[in-house]
């Protein structure tokens, strides 16, 4: 990753908001404007090719990996063809033995939780990491950690993948929730000290009123959409003081600040046929040390 000219980054969702971008699905059907609306992916799809010399990110929630392996899930790959790979909420109960995700990706960190068939995190690479990690130091609960962060080391960055604990319903959870992000901003801060940080996944979060469709009903009622949630967020991407006239680093997140004024989801409730009608949330993420900003050729939402 440290010879990478740029860096690629996805979140599979079929469709690219980007005109020029759009990827041809051969699938007999006549192309939706906006975001895909389909449930099964085709078994056709070619993307744009990566430009020579990057590196392609990618991180998915697949929702369960067996599941998601009956819905299109290799073709994407073959389409995709991404250099790494973060999965979140894969479901798996242990590492899964699937020769052609081996042959893909040589290097495969696994988190699992203990819960069986709950949560878990993995991150399939090309590259070989000079160390992985499965801890989130400062908090206090592995049982919650367990299933939810990767961090591998490369020679020119850390690649943190996380799936962020939910607040639950009711917001039950909201104090798991609330401390989880005081330890997170403060362990990728630490990291961004000795390099980069490219920290992606499913964050549980719409931090604006741009990140999900219904935001005034569900303004501190809902599960990733409250004051405590959003704000750690804010306070996450912005540079904090560490004493006089020094300022810690800034992270972006890097989608909004390419597509600073659209409207683009990557969550849809199985209820109610909301992907259909576009009712959906932004809860992932590609968030990066400011100073890797020149070095991203693009960000586009699948």
């Amino acid at each position: 990753m440290q010879s990478a000219k740029h860096h690629h980054l996805f979140r599979p969702l079929l469709a690219s908001r980007s005109e020029n971008l759009v990827p041809r699905i051969d699938s007999g059907e006549t192309k939706l404007k906006g975001m895909a609306t389909n449930k099964v992916l085709p078994p056709n799809i070619i993307f744009p090719l990566k430009a020579p010399g990057s590196t392609r990110l990618v991180a998915w929630n697949v929702c369960g990996l067996a599941s998601s392996q009956k819905k299109g899930f290799n073709q994407y790959l073959q389409a995709e063809d991404p250099d790494l790979l973060v999965l979140t909420e894969t479901k798996v109960n242990n590492p899964p033995v699937d020769p052609e995700l081996m042959a893909r990706f040589p290097h495969r960190s696994w988190s699992i939780s203990d819960t069986k068939g709950y949560a878990g995190t993995a991150i399939l690479s090309k590259m070989p990491p000079l160390s992985v990690s499965y801890n989130l130091p400062g908090y206090d609960n592995p049982a919650v950690v367990k299933g939810r962060v990767i961090t591998l080391e490369y020679p020119g960055c850390w690649v943190v993948g996380t799936y962020v604990p939910n607040a639950g319903q009711n917001l039950k959870a909201l104090d798991v929730k609330v401390a989880w992000n005081s330890a997170f901003e403060a362990y990728i801060r630490e990291l961004d000290t000795t390099k980069p940080v490219i920290w992606l996944g499913d964050l549980n979060v719409a931090p604006t009123s741009k990140d999900l469709k219904n935001d005034k009903t569900n303004w501190n009622k809902t599960a990733g959409y409250t004051e405590a949630e959003c704000t750690a967020f804010a306070r996450t991407l912005a540079k904090s003081s560490r004493g006089e006239g020094n300022e810690g680093p800034q992270f972006l997140d890097i989608w909004r600040e390419l597509h600073p004024n659209e409207e683009a989801y990557t969550y849809f409730s199985y209820r109610f046929n909301c992907r259909t009608k576009q009712i959906g949330w932004r809860l992932d993420f590609f968030i990066l040390s400011e100073r890797l900003r020149p070095r991203v050729k693009m960000c586009e939402i699948r």
